[in-house]
């Protein structure tokens, strides 16, 4: 049993990682929420400040927090609130691994595969260092630089490359179903952008798997060996959930509506998990139909 200090756990992958160890370990999970409201076991206790921790006495941090990067229009001020929602708080537990005496062994800090910025065709590993400078990456390189800060002969620190997350307990799922069971759904702009993607139980134990590897560090990209395009995910979950996926929204529309953040949507990346598989991660639903045929849709 180890002691775990967690942030984001009330989030998607959060959530989810703390059901899979609920019974293996000691967790904290810092949150915003009043904790007399939640429910503490002998293996569960939320904090609401970092000053209430005693990184002294942890074996890992797992910091997944931050201001969900596709729920609104990229005004300027959300913008600068998705940033903060992860950089000022990284900072933080980096200070304070940093100034413990004897500090957690290892922090696995979350990052996205926009971190590359938009790219084509090409199969991006994580030593890919050509990225396209765009506001995902300037999200995503500073708050890997302030996670890697927390590093030293006593800290690991690994870092999370994450592509879309699929869950059919909310993420980017929740968004997409509704359009495809009225039959609406279909690709955006040409559909050749790739998309990177994970099944949730993957992401859940491809963590587990980085706490338990000693030796482990540096960015991983936490994305399923088959990334697939546009198009390709449009058919995938319309033969889920039988139904036609022959609309297109045109670009210009997706610019219209969204603004800036279409970007997300018109480009992506065709990302592997390169470290992941060579360091002998199996992964659980490697193919998109068969991670979708396992969500209740």
């Amino acid at each position: 049993m180890m002691r775990i200090l967690v942030t984001g756990g009330t989030g998607l992958i959060g959530s989810a990682l703390l059901k899979y160890w609920r019974y293996q370990h000691q967790i904290t999970v810092l949150t915003r929420q009043p904790v007399a409201r939640l429910q503490q076991t002998a293996s569960l206790t939320y904090v609401n400040t970092l000053q209430q921790v005693d990184f002294n006495h942890l074996d890992a941090v797992v910091n997944l927090a931050g201001e969900p990067i596709a729920n609104k229009r990229w005004t300027d001020k959300q913008k600068q609130r998705i940033c903060d929602s992860r950089w000022q708080l990284t900072e933080q537990l980096s200070e304070c691994i940093q100034a413990a005496k004897t500090p957690p062994t290892c922090l696995i800090s979350g990052s996205a595969v926009g971190y590359y910025g938009r790219q084509g065709t090409e199969f991006i590993c994580e030593e890919h260092s050509a990225f396209y400078p765009e506001f995902s990456h300037d999200i995503c390189a500073r708050w890997e630089n302030l996670a890697l800060r927390a590093g030293s002969d006593k800290t690991r620190v690994c870092l999370l490359r994450t592509g879309i997350v699929l869950s059919d307990q909310g993420g980017a799922l929740a968004k997409m179903l509704p359009a495809f069971r009225f039959g609406l759904g279909g690709p955006i702009g040409n559909g050749q952008q790739y998309m990177s993607w994970i099944h949730i139980d993957d992401i859940v134990k491809l963590i587990d798997f980085l706490l338990q590897s000693p030796t482990l560090q540096g960015p991983f990209n936490a994305v399923a060996p088959k990334a697939v395009t546009n198009k390709q995910f449009s058919q995938a979950l319309a033969e889920r959930l039988n139904r036609p996926a022959k609309l297109t929204m045109p670009a210009f529309m997706v610019r219209l509506l969204f603004g800036e953040m279409a970007d997300i949507l018109l480009y992506g990346q065709r990302v592997v998990p390169q470290k992941a598989l060579d360091a002998g991660f199996k992964f659980q639903y490697p193919k998109l139909p068969a991670a979708l045929a396992d969500l209740d849709l």
